[in-house]
């Protein structure tokens, strides 16, 4: 057994996936998966692959979330920890898999708390790239913003990590600038030049 790669979990993704808001929701989660191995000085690559990893049975069993993955990932060779760790983040909604390590509880976290940086990031002429902490949390105490995104998931999350949900906002937001591009929001003026194209409708965001 071994630890998933990025290169193992976007060839998996590809097989499972077909919606784009779906990739793009890995990317952000890969993303910010990345930034919190920096933080725990872990391992920033594996991490960042079970981020990309973490939905996906999402769109071939929506209604079964998680209960597929062991099958879907069956003959891989990927280690059991990796595993436990995808499985987790599902925990008190479609898992009964309480998250324990560093990996498992901030995988718990950034899952939702990603969504609501896409929506703050998709309101702001000037996207993510100088989004503050400040200005991200005013939206995340607006429950009717970006809805379905939970809350009580992210807080409880940042209970098991030990961490204000400040420090947590700002680690994702780091991760998660590095991929603007990629995951639409960059500045207006980039989209007008090419440079972000947005990936999904803000409907989308956060299934």
């Amino acid at each position: 057994m071994a630890q998933v790669t990025m290169e193992q979990a976007e060839r998996l993704i590809k097989a499972n996936v077909t919606e784009q808001h779906l990739f793009t929701h890995a990317r952000a989660v890969s993303a910010a998966m990345g930034a919190m191995a920096e933080h725990f000085g872990a391992d920033k690559a594996h991490w960042e692959a079970v981020g990309y990893l973490h939905d996906v049975d999402y769109e071939k069993f929506p209604e079964e979330h998680l209960a597929h993955t062991r099958e879907l990932l069956s003959g891989e060779d990927i280690d059991e920890s990796d595993i436990r760790a995808i499985l987790s983040h599902g925990y008190g909604i479609c898992t009964d898999i309480e998250p324990q390590t560093d990996m498992e509880k901030s995988l718990f976290t950034v899952d939702e708390l990603t969504g609501i940086v896409q929506a703050a990031s998709l309101m702001r002429p000037t996207g993510i790239t100088d989004l503050e902490v400040k200005s991200l949390k005013k939206k995340y105490k607006d429950k009717k913003f970006a809805a379905k995104c939970s809350r009580e998931v992210i807080d409880k999350g940042c209970a098991m990590l030990g961490m204000p949900i400040e420090d947590v906002m700002a680690i994702v937001i780091k991760g998660m600038q590095a991929y603007a591009d990629e995951l639409g929001i960059g500045s207006r003026e980039q989209n007008k030049k090419g440079l972000s194209k947005p990936l999904f409708h803000f409907a989308l965001i956060m299934r």
